[in-house]
């Protein structure tokens, strides 16, 4: 290993505590739980659901190690809940739950809200994870990234669902104006890039 190679990986933290966020249903437990099956112990981190913030605590997983050219990083993985500019009760309503459930589910997932953004002030990283196969200019997106922007957290933006047809994370990178990492939380595609991108953020 030359001179440079030694400083830049004592420069590396040996770890890292790395949010996943964004909004609802964007696929952060499914890319929680990847890593976790990847490089922690296999715990999912929670329960992927096709009704919208099925995730409404924040929960975190330790010593997730990834490797990379020799070096390797202890992460602390934290699912958050779905960020939301609001949270209406007959959401929940189409995905089959009664009135009074949707209600009491709507109070749960604005609380949820609030905790995940509570949560960014403990994390040294994070990961936007945004669905391609949706059109991403979003104000949730924006709000996401003003609020990591302002904290001056460095960030990752991970295109997800790029198994899905109407994929297109080209326009993700346009939608945000950065680099993007395309990956599919749900097969697996694009992880080793992903972690990559993690090791590029631990050495700032």
């Amino acid at each position: 290993m030359g001179i440079l190679a030694k400083i830049f990986a004592k420069s590396r933290k040996q770890q890292l505590t790395i949010g996943i966020v964004g909004a609802p249903n964007a696929g952060k437990t499914t890319l929680a739980n990847r890593i976790s099956s990847e490089c922690g112990n296999g715990t999912p981190l929670g329960v992927v659901s096709p009704i919208p913030h099925e995730t409404r605590e924040v929960v975190a997983l330790e010593h997730c190690v990834v490797s990379e050219r020799g070096s390797s990083l202890d992460l602390t993985v934290v699912d958050t809940p779905g960020i939301a500019t609001s949270v209406d009760y007959r959401e929940f309503q189409n995905h089959g739950l009664s009135k009074q459930e949707s209600i009491t589910r709507a109070k749960e997932a604005t609380r949820g809200v609030i905790k995940a953004i509570q949560s960014l002030d403990n994390l040294d990283a994070a990961i936007i994870v945004v669905d391609s196969s949706e059109a991403p200019f979003d104000q949730v997106n924006w709000t996401v990234l003003g609020n990591l922007q302002a904290r001056q957290i460095p960030l990752i933006i991970a295109a997800n669902k790029s198994d899905l047809p109407g994929s297109d994370p080209e326009l993700v990178r346009e939608a945000f104006q950065s680099e993007i990492v395309q990956i599919s939380a749900k097969d697996g595609t694009g992880m080793d890039n992903l972690y990559g991108s993690i090791f590029t953020v631990a050495s700032m």
